[in-house]
């Protein structure tokens, strides 16, 4: 702090003699004004305080009128005012100035007392907005004396070193010092860096620093300078603008380390909440104008994590629509893609609110051509999303040489898919019951194609549609029923309600009509109907079939887990 020196480092010189000049009553009144401040100042010297104490701290209730640290400002008042005085009429003064000397000697000293209280009241993060009163009085006095430079450096000074303080007790880590550290430093961290320690701190410091701490920073610099706004504003920016560009480069950090990644977009997605919850706060206190520097890269850097989140679901939709369409799964059984996928838009589902900030804007890009009317921006990219993986099943579908399993794989396949809605309130809302009514029903009708399908040959063995005519052959029917049988023991149902949907649909077909057939050719065939009813019964989750599906090792690595994030970088290897 550049102080004036004092004429000494410990006392002042005493009053000089009484002048010979003629004395008027005001410049008696103001040599007693000075005396009597001398006194106080003497007092409370800065380097010789009582016990090293604090003049407002340690201050006791408050007399009548006001107690000793308002009879301290007011005595630094009356200096001032002595000084001016003595300035403005060298009559007064003496012919040394020595009435002007030790104004201005004692004035400095008092300055330096106010400067350490100054550092005093302002070193705690916490209690100095409950001290603004003090802050703001001290403040006053030193501007009004003409020190206003050194009140503002130690302003400064002390409310970064405290505002660093807090961030370090919320974030965990101290925060980078420097403007130019925040985007070198952030930008050398990995992924693994920033998703393993910085973003969960990140995320539970930052809304807490843009929505309470900043504003609270900026309340008390309000209050410090209430006789000048702008004095007020540029010490704010200066104490919290580089804090708050050091936060915001760590959003920008992570758009730039995203890449597209498919498992990295719920951490850009939290902090694109993040963001967006905080900025009106952020904007209230740094500006919205376009000389704000701060409002400037909290928009620029919600534009990245935006332009990172948009990204990232785009190449998840290309590489849904890129999956080879030849890579089925055996048995008809549920699709690692599908299973992944849904997954993953289940999580998706709990962001709906930020991705209707997202697409707001270009909510049209995303809109489907068959749909009558285009859904909210939020449904509209997990529409897409689901639609791209009913589109590649379909496709998948189709490479299967038995249409039988070709069907067997849509019903499991949709039947998987109407499940993880109607599990997620979430995901349901999104899509909407109608959507989820109609999956269900197409899953429905996927079943009926399959027992058609299956046991097509049983059942034109048995006759067509007729009722069991007496043309039927018993040895080509007992083989038909033997091989259909045979080649359903190998596949699978999606969980146990499709397997119970597929056994009943078959035992409804297939039973009845061999009924018919074995009251007329029950003793040239080995199989009665009840060994046929309990061979269907035993498809698609009997006790041999559990055990294949035991020993068979999981394509997937973590199975069905609803409650964890889904590995998605496993889907397109």
């Amino acid at each position: 702090m550049a102080f004036m020196a004092s004429p000494s480092p410990r006392r002042h010189a005493p009053l000089p003699p009484p002048r010979h000049h003629r004395r008027t009553l005001s410049s008696t009144l103001v040599d007693e004004t000075v005396a009597a401040a001398a006194a106080l100042v003497h007092k409370w010297h800065p380097e010789d305080a009582p016990g090293g104490g604090s003049l407002f701290l340690d201050a006791a209730a408050g007399d009548d009128d006001g107690g000793e640290p308002q009879r301290f400002l007011r005595a630094a008042a009356d200096l001032h005012r002595a000084m001016l005085f003595f300035a403005s009429d060298a009559s007064t003064n003496g012919s040394d100035g020595s009435g002007l000397i030790q104004a201005q000697a004692l004035l400095e000293t008092a300055m330096r007392r106010l400067d350490l209280e100054l550092q005093l009241l302002l070193s705690d993060d916490v209690d100095a907005t409950r001290r603004s009163s003090s802050i703001r009085a001290v403040a006053k006095a030193m501007m009004a004396a003409g020190y206003g430079r050194e009140c503002v450096a130690t302003f400064k000074s002390r409310r970064r070193a405290a505002l660093s303080a807090a961030l370090h007790r919320l974030l965990g880590f101290p925060p980078l010092p420097g403007p130019g550290d925040h985007h070198h430093h952030m930008h050398k961290l990995s992924w693994d860096q920033l998703d393993g320690t910085v973003i969960p701190s990140w995320l539970a410091a930052a809304p807490a620093a843009f929505t309470s701490l900043f504003p609270a920073e900026k309340r008390l610099c309000d209050a410090a300078f209430s006789g000048d706004a702008s004095v007020g504003d540029a010490v704010f920016a200066a104490v919290a603008s580089d804090h708050a560009a050091g936060l915001l480069a760590v959003a920008e950090a992570l758009a730039a380390r995203a890449r597209r990644a498919p498992e990295r977009l719920f951490r850009v997605l939290d902090v694109h909440d993040a963001l967006t919850a905080s900025l009106p706060a952020l904007l209230s206190v740094f500006g919205s104008g376009d000389g704000s520097e701060v409002a400037a890269r909290a928009a620029l850097a919600v534009a990245k994590v935006g332009d990172a989140a948009r990204g990232t679901l785009g190449g998840l939709e290309a590489a849904i629509r890129k999956e080879p369409s030849k890579g089925t799964a055996a048995g008809g059984a549920v699709h690692p893609l599908t299973r992944y996928v849904m997954n993953y838009l289940v999580f998706l589902a709990d962001y709906s609110h930020g991705l209707a900030l997202l697409y707001d804007d270009d909510s049209d890009s995303f809109s489907d051509s068959d749909e009558q009317a285009s859904p909210p921006p939020s449904s509209s990219i997990i529409h897409r999303l689901v639609t791209a993986l009913l589109g590649k099943l379909e496709a998948k579908a189709g490479s299967y040489r038995e249409v039988a399993l070709s069907y067997l794989f849509l019903a499991n396949n949709t039947s998987y898919v109407v499940r993880k809605v109607a599990g997620s309130g979430e995901l349901r809302g999104v899509l909407g019951d109608d959507w989820a009514e109609e999956q269900g029903d197409k899953a429905t009708a996927h079943v009926a194609v399959y027992v058609r399908a299956a046991w097509g040959k049983v059942m034109t063995s048995l006759g067509g549609g007729g009722g069991g005519g007496g043309e039927a052959d018993p040895a080509a029917v007992e083989a038909a029923v033997m091989e259909a049988v045979g080649v359903q023991e190998q596949w699978v149902a999606a969980d146990e309600e499709t397997g119970e949907a597929l056994r009943k649909a078959a035992a409804a077909a297939v039973v009845p009509k061999y009924r018919m057939f074995y009251r007329r050719h029950g003793a040239a065939v080995r199989l009665t109907p009840g060994d046929v009813a309990a061979m269907i019964a035993a498809l698609f989750g009997g006790p041999l079939q559990r055990r294949q599906q035991e020993d068979r090792p999981n394509p997937s690595g973590d199975g069905d887990h609803p409650t964890r994030r889904p590995r998605v970088q496993q889907l397109f290897t």
